[in-house]
Parts: structure tokens; C-alpha cells; sequence
């Protein structure tokens, strides 16, 4: 299970709830202008091909229309378009959906209260962003809910290389290189936030239930570049049932 209410070392706690939520969206709203630059430089430019493979991994026909979940600036819904589908994004931060030049359709919005209707998209894809939903259940069963079925889900997220000195060169990098090299270009107190934010993400286990807790079959886990990051996919099995009366 996630750990939401603390780090190791006695750091401050993470926030919760609401507090979550105005914190996402404010530090988001902050690093827009930046944030494709640090992101090609903390990775050495391989989150784009990590990119490419995820919405590579929805395998649809072109023409598929594709909801780009937390779209960010908008990397996967270049891609998605490339690739010959209709993107949609939708994302909490103004800021970053006023950084996005890609020209798909853009809605501001809470990814567990989607302004979509039920299975009107075919594909889901999600870069780096399940750590920052406020509530990660239901914002799983939204991107199911708004799935077709049979429809697909691809998403990208951080991992950590199993072990050995891998892990070691990771960690170093990334818990205090990578918030260096964002206080330096874009803001400080995001990038520190970052490296804790994992402390949300579920284990294998926790991920995979999640995903078949909101609908998903054939939930598949891999990870890419010896862990430096993970790709879920999964295939939509049907819409939920409607409430009783």
C-alpha cells in the first residue's frame, strides 16, 4: 500500500486529501514553462522513447480516439497523433494545459471526475502522474469508466532498478541530483517534492489490483531500462453497472 502520510528521515509529511490536490495543481502551474527541459535532462532524453512505447503498447487502429490523461504539455498526445489517433488531454493544472501546443481538444479537470462520457473513448494513455492523483482508486475507475470496452490503458510511471548498483546510481540521481538540476532551471520545492511523491505509488501488487478493481483484464506490468521506469497496461472488460435506483 502507499504511504501518504510520511517519508523516511523524518521529512515533512506528505499532504492528503484536498491539501493534495491545491498542492498538485500549484506546483504544476509552476514548473509548466520548464518542464519538458528538465524532464529531457534528468532522464538524458529517454523518457521519449519510453513515451513512444507506451502509447506504441495501446496497439489500436488509426483513428482511435485516445483521452491523454494528466497531458502535461502534451508529449504522449504528439505521439498518440503521429501514431494516427484523435487525442484528447485532459489535466488538473491550467498552467501545463497553457504550455500545451499540440492543438487537441483540452479539458481542465480532476482525473477522478472526468467530463467524459461513459466509454466514449478508445484508449487511455498516463505519463508520470498516478503519484499525483489525489485519489488513485478513483481515478483508475474513471479512465475505465469512460473506456470502451475492450478498449486500452497504457501507463507510464516511475520505478526503481530491483537492485545491485543500478539502484544505488539511481538513487543518488534521482533523490538528489534530479532536485539540484530542478532548483536550478525551474522550482526547488517541486523537484525536492518529487522523489517523495513515489511514496504514493502502490507496490506491483497494490498497482495491478487497483486495475482490476476498476475493470481492467489482462493487466500487464513491464519495466523498462532495468527499472528506471514501469509501463501498465491493460484491457478494458466491460462498463459498470449502473447504481440501483
Amino acid at each position: 500500500m502507499p504511504r501518504t502520510d510520511t517519508v523516511d528521515r523524518g521529512e515533512e509529511a506528505l499532504p492528503t486529501g484536498e491539501a493534495k490536490t491545491v498542492r498538485v495543481r500549484a506546483m504544476f502551474d509552476a514548473i509548466a514553462p520548464r518542464y519538458d527541459l528538465v524532464n529531457r535532462l534528468m532522464t538524458f532524453g529517454l523518457d521519449r522513447g519510453w513515451r513512444r512505447t507506451t502509447v506504441d503498447a495501446l496497439g489500436l487502429p488509426a483513428g482511435s480516439r485516445v483521452l491523454d490523461l494528466a497531458c502535461g504539455t502534451g508529449d504522449l498526445g504528439t505521439m498518440a497523433a503521429a501514431r494516427g489517433y484523435r487525442p484528447v488531454g485532459a489535466d488538473l493544472s491550467w498552467g501545463m494545459l497553457a504550455a500545451n501546443g499540440t492543438g487537441e481538444p483540452l479539458v481542465q479537470c480532476d482525473a477522478a471526475a472526468l467530463p467524459l462520457a461513459d466509454g466514449s473513448v478508445d484508449g487511455v494513455v498516463c505519463g508520470y502522474a498516478l503519484r499525483n492523483f489525489t485519489d488513485l482508486g478513483a481515478s483508475l475507475a474513471e479512465a475505465g469508466r469512460v473506456l470502451r470496452p475492450g478498449g486500452r490503458l497504457a501507463i507510464l510511471e516511475v520505478a526503481a532498478p530491483p537492485g545491485g548498483l543500478m539502484k544505488v546510481g539511481y538513487r543518488v540521481w534521482f533523490e538528489h541530483a534530479v532536485p539540484a538540476l530542478g532548483g536550478l532551471l525551474s522550482d526547488a520545492d517541486a523537484y525536492h517534492y518529487l522523489p517523495r511523491s513515489t511514496a504514493y505509488l502502490p507496490d506491483e501488487v497494490g498497482l495491478r489490483r487497483l486495475l482490476l478493481e476498476a475493470g481492467f483484464s489482462t493487466v500487464g506490468r513491464r519495466l523498462l531500462h532495468g527499472g528506471l521506469s514501469q509501463l501498465l497496461t491493460g484491457t478494458r472488460v466491460g462498463l459498470p453497472a449502473s447504481p440501483p435506483a
